[in-house]
């Protein structure tokens, strides 16, 4: 058997090993134990199954194996660059234990990230990471009922019956406001984002703290929010900020993407950043550094939430298992200063 025709029926491991010469099990150790191989023979055998395009079956070999080599991982956002370096730090985690990674996106709503986990309950993947858009925490209840394993990511959840990994928000929120409220701002405006995010909470709470700790009441920080957390949105907030009658000397964003958006829209007004508003964003995403004015953010470590979470994961699912015990880190933020903020004139 030379080739096969297009669309004709798949190449198996009888068809690799009838070609080669060999018997199944001498192509079973090629795939699986190449050491216990010959090197003449290795070679044979690898070369026929490139020229057939084998391909061994992961369902087959899940069965056998009774666990997946798949790690899922659920954002809120692929277009969010914050979301991208958490998906390299978790891949490259779990690249080096010989595991792959499949990304999907629930756009913020709760009903995507429900059929999402339904699939990879379908699936049975090897274990979930999940940044919830669901405030209720019901997919995750109903998730939880399948028995696979879950890493809450980039929210606090010492409530829930599982490991989780985060930033404190509350902590990153009093940064950026304190900031402002130190440089002499009194009249602030906080662009927040769909309101049913912990996240979007968790900054708000935080940056009330710090009017707080400052003796400023809460009227003293308007509050803008948007249904997106993306560029887009962050320009309409912009285009809001600039009719408002009593315009704030400063904004804090939720995100970067946010402050990115109405970094545009005070630009094409020609209001000036920081002379005239100063801005402080949230993420430090690599944009933010080389904005046209480089954007003041609050930083969180993506690539490390990434890595931390797939390495609990494998705790709780590698050969160790029974000795695992669910932990909830929690990381400290930092205040990045750049161009986009200074005291009011």
């Amino acid at each position: 058997m030379r080739e096969r025709a297009e669309g004709g029926p798949s190449v198996g491991i009888k068809d690799v090993a009838r070609e080669a010469g060999v018997s199944v099990g001498t192509v079973s150790n090629v795939l699986n134990q190449p050491d216990r191989v010959s090197g003449p023979t290795r070679r044979h055998v690898q070369q026929v199954i490139a020229r057939l395009g084998y391909v061994r079956s992961e369902y087959a070999r899940q069965l056998r194996a009774g666990q997946s080599r798949i790690m899922s991982l659920l954002v809120l956002d692929m277009g969010n660059p914050f979301f991208v370096d958490l998906a390299r730090g978790a891949e490259r985690a779990a690249r080096e234990a010989g595991l792959g990674v499949m990304v999907c996106n629930s756009a913020q709503s709760p009903a995507v990230e429900a059929e999402y986990l339904s699939m990879f309950a379908e699936q049975r993947v090897r274990g979930a990471l999940i940044t919830p858009a669901d405030p209720s925490g019901a997919t995750l209840r109903a998730f939880r009922r399948h028995g696979i394993p879950y890493v809450v990511v980039d929210r606090v959840a010492g409530d829930e019956p599982g490991c989780s990994v985060a930033v404190d928000d509350v902590a990153g929120g009093t940064l950026a406001l304190r900031h402002l409220v130190d440089a002499g701002h009194r009249s602030l405006a906080y662009v927040s984002g769909p309101p049913h995010l912990k996240q979007v909470q968790d900054r708000r709470e935080g940056a009330h703290k710090a009017l707080a700790e400052a003796g400023l009441p809460a009227s003293h920080l308007y509050e803008l929010p948007t249904d997106r957390l993306d560029v887009a949105a962050g320009r309409d907030a912009g285009a809001r900020l600039l009719g408002l009658a009593h315009r704030p000397t400063a904004v804090f964003c939720a995100n970067d993407l946010l402050a990115l958006g109405v970094l545009q829209s005070l630009y094409a007004a020609g209001v000036r950043v920081p002379d005239d508003m100063s801005l402080v964003g949230y993420d430090d995403i690599e944009f933010a550094s080389a904005a046209t004015v480089p954007l003041t953010s609050v930083r969180q470590p993506a690539t490390t939430l990434g890595t931390i979470a797939a390495h609990l994961l494998l705790q709780e699912t590698g050969p160790h298992a029974t000795d695992h015990h669910h932990e909830h880190i929690v990381l400290r933020p930092e205040l990045v200063v750049r161009g986009s903020s200074r005291g009011p004139c």
